[in-house]
């Protein structure tokens, strides 16, 4: 059934729709927030149009440096491929690109509407004045998740569930 409807959109819409009867809408938002709408979809589609078929090879030290690129381009299309590809932690990568893609104003959407309100946030020479220990605290975090937890490729977040199923048949 899902195949044939698009639920999920049709239950945003009615979402929409009975917050637009609730609370008026303030069309007067709608300027200042189309400018930063805009800059993000942007800044998905070029990452969409990445010429990258391949990551390397999955291990813990190409999750921590897809923490790095996706604070550049957008961890979305990065965390696809890296599923599809798979081999990966799944905790590990969840962190990389979830932490990885906050680390500058724009790798993340709540980044892009941050420095829509506050233009100062845009600031390469503030960043490195005052957000570098993003980087060294994402950097450190990843090294003490490694210490305790530990790589295990191929887990999905309900642990393996797959072994699980094939020990059970």
């Amino acid at each position: 059934m899902a195949d044939l409807f698009p639920f999920l959109g049709a239950a945003v819409w009615v979402a929409l729709l009975i917050a637009a009867v609730v609370r008026r809408p303030e069309w007067a938002l709608l300027p200042g927030a189309l400018k930063g709408s805009l800059f993000l979809i942007s800044l998905v589609l070029a990452a969409s149009m990445m010429p990258v078929d391949q990551l390397p090879l999955a291990s813990w030290q190409t999750a921590l440096g897809l923490g790095f690129l996706s604070s550049v381009f957008d961890n979305i299309p990065l965390t696809a491929l890296a599923i599809r590809q798979g081999g990966y932690d799944w905790g590990f990568l969840a962190y990389a690109v979830g932490f990885g893609g906050s680390m500058i104003w724009f790798g993340s959407s709540a980044g892009v509407a941050l420095a829509s309100m506050y233009p100062e946030a845009r600031s390469v020479g503030r960043w490195l004045r005052h957000a570098w220990p993003v980087a060294v605290a994402y950097v450190v975090g990843f090294f003490v998740m490694l210490a305790i937890i530990g790589w295990h490729p191929g887990s999905t977040p309900r642990g393996n569930a797959p072994a699980v199923i094939e020990q059970s048949k």
